[in-house]
């Protein structure tokens, strides 16, 4: 299989360290706020990644990390006059309940950072030992970029860009402007460590660096997060790491494109931050995974106003027709296996989810096709289907349970419950002719009508 790495910039055959082995790193959420779309995104397609590198054989370890200390959360702390631990704990509980909700599996491991805080002190300190790091007056530490010339490999930027959009700490006792911060010494009032240094935190660069190797050791073949965390996050993290083990870091960067709102970058100054829980009280994770995963992973998304209203229109219907194979042929227990096969071929060039998502409109019209034929290789083909997409999160649910939690009544269109309601009427009268004209309209009009004690239900063919 291959991956796109970003330091070469070029697809490459993927060859863990060791093998049948694989460690990997995401970036994970910084928890001054509630969970957004955006966090969703890159948590379900590193979960996916995992996922299907165990498909293929590998053991994965794989970890996520909460930046449960830093500057932002101090200012949430201060305004909310809960203290930062304290609010870090509970906004870790919400998100992890959110993230629940988009069923999103667990890592392997969670890290934290105030649970390294040993491991980033002895990191930094070895760091000034060897002279890539130096300690100023006020109990700051940085790291001298100077003495890392590889430095810029990731981002491609040379050192006058490297201030572009750069937040530059105002430290008179600063070597260089573009140099980073280890340690920070603690502001009266804020959450902190001692160290060799004095009080203080670490900084947030650092926490990965330390993270990893405290998990993992020196080395590690996947480290992956959003596209803006390339400079100056994973830059840093690469100076810091192999300026202490001389060795390279990690072997493939993997990072996934951002949310966009309307064509703009999802932010909270902008105010179009899209929380996930609002998300998930309308749509059901299969339709929040069918739309973030029908672009390649490495593009933006674009959220407009159909964007989730028609990616659980495509769900309802697939789950309409495997509702109906399964009714039509209930003991049918074969499989299709080429629709494996087609999956893994798109997912092993790079986690092509677009390709395996576009592939499921084919499969489900010859499913329709099939059971208008009366042909069980409809039931073989939504087995395969169910099993095989799991792996991406689609089509867990019964049938039956996905219709009662998501399917919304506003979504069949007025024309058609009209034509529905006629037919009841002419049933009611029992006026069978007109309710088999009625019921072949409704068929032409793509919907499906069948009786029951309580009226009836409507699915779309």
């Amino acid at each position: 299989m291959k991956i796109y790495n970003t330091l070469t910039r070029r697809k490459e055959e993927f060859v863990p360290l060791e093998a049948g082995k694989v460690k990997m790193y995401a970036c994970g959420i910084t928890v001054s706020g509630e969970a957004h779309i955006g966090h969703a995104f890159q948590a379900i397609l590193y979960d996916i990644f995992r996922k299907f590198l165990e498909k293929q054989g590998f053991e994965v370890t794989y970890a996520r990390n909460y930046t449960d200390v830093d500057d932002k959360i101090i200012a949430r702390s201060r305004e909310t006059g809960i203290p930062a631990d304290e609010y870090a704990r509970r906004m870790i509980a919400k998100i992890d309940v959110s993230m629940a909700r988009a069923d999103v599996g667990e890592p392997t491991l969670w890290l934290k950072a105030t649970e390294n805080i040993g491991n980033i002190i002895s990191f930094v300190g070895a760091l000034v030992e060897n002279g890539h790091a130096y300690p100023v007056t006020g109990g700051d530490v940085y790291f001298d970029v100077d003495t890392f010339p590889a430095y810029g490999q990731l981002s491609g930027r040379d050192k006058e860009d490297m201030l572009d959009g750069v937040r530059v700490e105002n430290d008179g006792e600063k070597r260089h402007p573009y140099d980073f911060a280890l340690w920070k010494a603690a502001k009266e009032g804020e959450i902190c460590w001692d160290s060799p240094w004095g009080k203080g935190r670490p900084g947030w660069h650092i926490e990965c660096s330390a993270m990893i190797r405290a998990a993992f050791g020196e080395q590690i073949d996947i480290h992956g997060g959003g596209r803006d965390l390339i400079f100056p996050h994973h830059e840093n993290e690469i100076a810091q790491s192999e300026a202490l083990t001389g060795k390279r870091f990690v072997k493939y960067w993997m990072h996934n494109g951002l949310i966009k709102v309307n064509g703009q970058k999802m932010s909270k100054s902008l105010g179009n931050s899209l929380l996930l829980d609002d998300l998930m009280d309308k749509f059901s994770p299969d339709a929040l995974k069918f739309a973030l995963l029908s672009n390649n992973y490495r593009g933006d998304v674009n959220v407009t106003d159909e964007l989730f209203p028609s990616a659980e229109a495509h769900v309802a219907r697939f789950y309409s027709l495997i509702a109906r194979a399964e009714a039509a042929f209930p003991a049918e227990q074969g499989v299709e296996e080429e629709i494996d096969r087609k999956f893994d071929a798109a997912m092993s060039d790079d986690f092509n989810t677009a390709l395996a998502l576009a592939d499921l409109f084919g499969y489900f019209k010859e499913v329709a096709r099939l059971l208008d034929a009366g042909d069980a290789r409809a039931r073989r083909m939504t087995n395969q289907i169910r099993r095989t997409y799991a792996l991406l999160g689609l089509f867990k649910l019964d049938p039956a349970e996905y219709r009662r939690r998501y399917e919304r009544e506003e979504e069949i269109p007025a024309e058609v419950r009209a034509v529905a309601e006629e037919r009841r009427a002419a049933r009611a009268q029992k006026d069978w002719a007109k309710s088999d004209e009625l019921r072949e309209r409704l068929k032409q009009m793509g919907y499906a009508v069948k009786d029951a004690k309580e009226g009836y239900t409507l699915t779309k063919l």
